[in-house]
């Protein structure tokens, strides 16, 4: 791997475990063991490295995010499952990057570029997650009028969009598979009065997924 690509990996861990703004480019250099005049070459700073870093993910995720507003996924109970996992695809990106959210207020207000990019990617999360609820609903998978739909929008932007945030105020460090899935959890609690018995039933499975890994991790 070139020293370039190193430094992101690196930086990219650092961030997400010791939080950005505790990480300095000597911690950087004193991590992969080069010089910090070694790193300066390739970055002339910090802050070019968390634009990097968001490119990379703002690439990544706006590709997945594209995905159902272009081709909608499944249909019938198989439209739920399908969801389901192209919901916890979308977090376990946002999972890699997620120094983004546990600092996002601090890094925006620095980074005025990243601000309105991450604008962008918000808006285009409410659309994706706009296109997936209207394909349910138009399938008759769920049953929302107009303004239901547009809250039952908001409020799962809102809650995949601070999610990680939240979860780390409440639980700190722990598996990232029970972050994931209690967020994805979280997004069909919100669908789940507007589902029918059928589609309930994967819900309830999704339940019960859930609380075996809260058991095993008591254990």
């Amino acid at each position: 791997m070139k020293t370039r690509d190193r430094i992101l990996v690196t930086s990219l861990t650092l961030f997400n475990e010791e939080g950005e703004a505790h990480t300095t480019t000597i911690d950087i250099a004193n991590e992969l063991d080069i010089s910090p005049g070694n790193l300066y070459y390739h970055f002339k700073g910090k802050d070019q490295i968390i634009a990097e870093l968001f490119h990379q993910y703002e690439v990544a995720l706006s590709g997945t995010l594209a995905a159902p507003i272009e081709v909608p996924l499944g249909s019938g109970r198989g439209h739920v499952e399908d969801n389901w996992y192209y919901l916890y695809v979308v977090l376990e990106e946002m999972y890699q990057y997620r120094f983004l959210y546990h600092n996002l207020d601090d890094i925006l207000h620095r980074y005025p570029d990243i601000s309105r990019r991450f604008r962008r990617l918000m808006q285009l999360k409410r659309a994706t997650l706009f296109a997936i609820c209207g394909a349910l609903t138009r399938q008759s998978v769920i049953d929302a009028e107009d303004q239901q739909l547009l809250s039952l929008v908001d409020n799962m932007t809102l809650v995949l969009n601070f999610w990680l945030n939240y979860d780390q105020l409440l639980y700190g460090q722990r598996d990232p598979q029970m972050t994931i899935h209690q967020g994805v959890l979280q997004l069909l609690t919100m669908v789940a009065p507007y589902l029918g018995e059928e589609q309930m039933s994967f819900y309830r499975d999704c339940e019960n997924i859930y609380a075996n890994m809260l058991a095993a991790d008591e254990d």
